[in-house]
């Protein structure tokens, strides 16, 4: 069955890709062992930029701008604010092979919260980028803690690696998890045991 190249006519399908990167993207295919100028392939040194394009817009976005936008009218809220099972893909910095996981993003508001998609829009703009997900995660809760300020930060991260499942190794049907807890969440056991609890773990 072919790929389905629908998505050539919408989002980046316009923009220029310059001649060495499709060249780049050429040499790779015959160092492979495949011929470039076949009828199959022509096109896609073109498609591949405009994906990894795609696959990396996170480098074209400060995710911090997305906890601009408060609510103080919180009706003297202060518990637990929890988005959990957000989808995420990004690609890991040592194969440039896909990462495809799910977090958990938890916050103590002080007196202001952020509406719940900024939090997986923060997720989104660190995940696309070349990664690794010890990172992404310390990066989600720093950015939420420096911007909100909240009473407790915490981020979980399982995902699976096809750098592990696809090659190497080639361990099918393994994930990891990766946690950052930060405030009121590290220093207290009680409240870091009821967040993780109410993520699941």
């Amino acid at each position: 069955m072919s790929c389905n190249h629908e998505e050539e006519t919408v989002g980046n399908s316009k923009l220029p890709v310059p001649e060495d990167v499709q060249e780049a993207i050429r040499t790779l295919i015959r160092w492979a062992g495949d011929d470039p100028t076949r009828e199959g392939l022509t096109d896609t040194p073109a498609r591949v930029a405009r994906a990894w394009k795609e696959y990396c817009q996170g480098y074209e976005e400060d995710p911090r701008v997305h906890l601009s936008r408060v609510f103080h009218e919180v009706g003297g809220y202060d518990e637990i604010v929890l988005l959990k099972d957000i989808p995420f893909q990004s690609h890991c910095e040592h194969h440039m092979a896909p990462i495809i996981g799910k977090a958990a993003i938890a916050y103590l508001p002080t007196d202001k919260v952020v509406g719940i998609s900024k939090l997986a829009r923060v997720l989104h703009g660190y995940s696309r980028r070349l990664q690794i997900q010890e990172r992404l995660t310390a990066e989600v809760a720093q950015c939420i803690q420096d911007e909100l300020q909240p009473r407790g930060v915490a981020v979980v991260i399982e995902a699976s690696h096809a750098c592990m499942s696809a090659r190497g190794v080639r361990t099918q049907g393994v994930s990891m998890v990766t946690s950052r807890v930060m405030g009121l969440f590290r220093k207290d056991h009680r409240s870091r045991e009821e967040v993780l609890k109410l993520m699941g773990y």
